[in-house]
């Protein structure tokens, strides 16, 4: 069983408790589901979740990080895909919860409920990191904008029934110039020019807008400032990457545990052995610090500052980074077993390598960072 005395630190309240008590019996009746038909199985874990009300901390005016942070940690220690439905859900739709218009917000009904699948399309063959380097149009035509260019490595890119998508509409240069649109799945000239496939099995995509037509309703927020709202997206979410590592973190740490205590070496477990108490002193003292970090960041925001972007840069950073960590750990620990296909850690050993990319790599996070500390 995972440690759960964090949850008595004080960043939590008595709901938040509550929550990851709820969502910790859910997750042993309901997971891990099976990975097979990956498209499938996130159709199935969005309605599940939706149903079991879990989704409902996605989307909405108040974003609860601390919650968001929560229930990505609980869900990755037991099954990343179901980690993967969940935050997408969230990201996916970040933008109509916070800047939205009400007719916007009107669509975050199905997509909590898990009838609706979201999608955040920002990342561009020649542009991910670098935001303000977007090529992807949105050129005004009377009452419309017509978008046109292509996005990639889209999470939920094919499956997915709403679209989040950032667009150049020249307002002015680089980042001064991008806006945000809602866009149907089913717009006519949305083109899935490919499917991804990656280590850890996810759907993404490399999308393709052949000069769709969209109503100038279809903004989100003001023009111009897309670039923004994007950044206030990932202030929300980027902690609850790190919160998604630290489950990921846990479960390496439980199977290590068991492993040691129940294998044998040289006539006694190996959790007799000095070298393994030390690496296992490691992985113990590299979750807590990530915890602190992660859920500092979470109650930060929470707790209403505007801008929480050196602190999410350091949750992110340390919190993945040491996973990956604390997670090659278990498999050395493992040995053989620890490589076989299909074993919880291996599975670990794949899952967590794209938590250092996505969202700002971690080198960007140091550069965040870095230009937060220098600035004062």
């Amino acid at each position: 069983m995972a440690d759960r005395t964090f949850l008595d630190w004080p960043f939590f309240d008595d709901r938040h408790r509550a929550l990851a008590a709820e969502l910790e019996t859910w997750c042993a009746a309901n997971l891990p589901v099976d990975h097979r038909d990956v498209d499938a199985a996130c159709r199935g874990l969005v309605a599940s979740l939706g149903q079991a009300g879990f989704l409902q901390h996605s989307g909405g005016e108040a974003l609860d990080v601390r919650s968001l942070c929560i229930i990505r940690e609980t869900l990755a220690r037991h099954d990343g895909l179901a980690d993967f439905a969940f935050a997408m859900q969230g990201l996916g739709m970040g933008a109509v919860s916070l800047f939205g218009t009400p007719e916007q917000r009107a669509r975050l009904a199905k997509t909590r409920a898990g009838e609706a699948i979201s999608a955040f399309a920002l990342t561009e063959p020649a542009s991910g990191s670098d935001v303000a380097n977007i090529a992807c149009a949105a050129r005004q035509e009377g009452d419309s904008y017509i978008l046109s260019g292509e996005k990639t490595w889209i999470s939920n890119g094919g499956i997915a029934d709403l679209y989040v998508v950032f667009a150049r509409t020249g307002e002015g240069p680089g980042a001064k110039g991008l806006s945000a649109f809602l866009l149907p799945a089913d717009a006519p000239g949305l083109e899935i020019v490919e499917r991804l496939e990656v280590i850890a099995p996810h759907p993404l995509a490399r999308l393709r807008f052949n000069d769709i037509r969209l109503p100038a309703s279809a903004m989100i927020g003001d023009p111009g400032k897309g670039f923004r709202i994007a950044m206030s997206v990932l202030d929300v979410f980027r902690s609850t990457v790190g919160a998604a590592a630290l489950g990921f973190a846990r479960r390496a740490l439980e199977e290590t545990l068991a492993r040691a205590t129940s294998r044998q070496l040289f006539g006694a477990p190996l959790a007799e052995i000095q070298m393994v108490q030390g690496h296992i002193a490691d992985m113990a003292l590299a979750i807590d610090a990530s915890a602190l970090l992660v859920y500092r960041a979470a109650w930060t925001k929470d707790s209403g500052a505007p801008r929480v972007s050196r602190e999410a840069a350091m949750a992110k950073l340390h919190a993945t980074d040491q996973a990956q960590i604390v997670i090659d750990k278990a498999v050395q620990i493992h040995g053989g077993d620890g490589v076989r296909k299909g074993s919880k850690v291996e599975e670990l050993y794949r899952e967590i390598r794209a938590l250092r990319i996505y969202e700002g790599a971690s080198d960007v996070q140091k550069i965040i960072i870095a230009r937060q500390t220098l600035g004062g």
